[in-house]
């Protein structure tokens, strides 16, 4: 994925990913949370133009089934993603009142590597 990059993050159960955005006017965005590159636990890409948000995984280079919400974004206006990450998977905050649930399908207690699409300003990365 072509965007930024963090490296050496520690992502583990139990903790919680805090991401704030300057506001977004792309028509679609991606962050990716996994071990590296070509594996991706958790997949997030909100689509403005479509008014969905896909979640997805990707292992070994191939992508799994993937899942589509409704998308609670608005374009141009700062965001908030909060994801929790539970023994059963990862709790996605997108708003006050949208939650999604996600599974672990790599299976690791802890993940090293965060990207988000170049056309996105992260104000806050924060893990607690």
């Amino acid at each position: 994925m072509t965007g930024k990059t963090v490296k050496n993050i520690s992502f583990s159960v139990g903790q919680t990913l805090t991401l704030v955005s300057n506001p977004n006017t792309s028509e679609r965005f991606a962050v990716n949370i996994g071990p590296n590159e070509d594996d991706i636990a958790l997949h997030i890409n909100p689509r403005f133009n479509e008014n969905v948000v896909v979640y997805n995984s990707c292992e070994g280079g191939s992508w799994g089934e993937e899942i589509r919400e409704g998308n609670p974004l608005s374009l141009g206006q700062e965001f908030k993603i909060v994801v929790e990450f539970t023994p059963d998977g990862f709790v996605v905050t997108l708003s006050e009142d949208t939650k999604f649930q996600f599974p672990n399908r790599l299976g690791a207690e802890t993940y090293s590597y965060l990207t988000f699409s170049e056309d996105v300003s992260m104000q806050i990365i924060d893990v607690q």
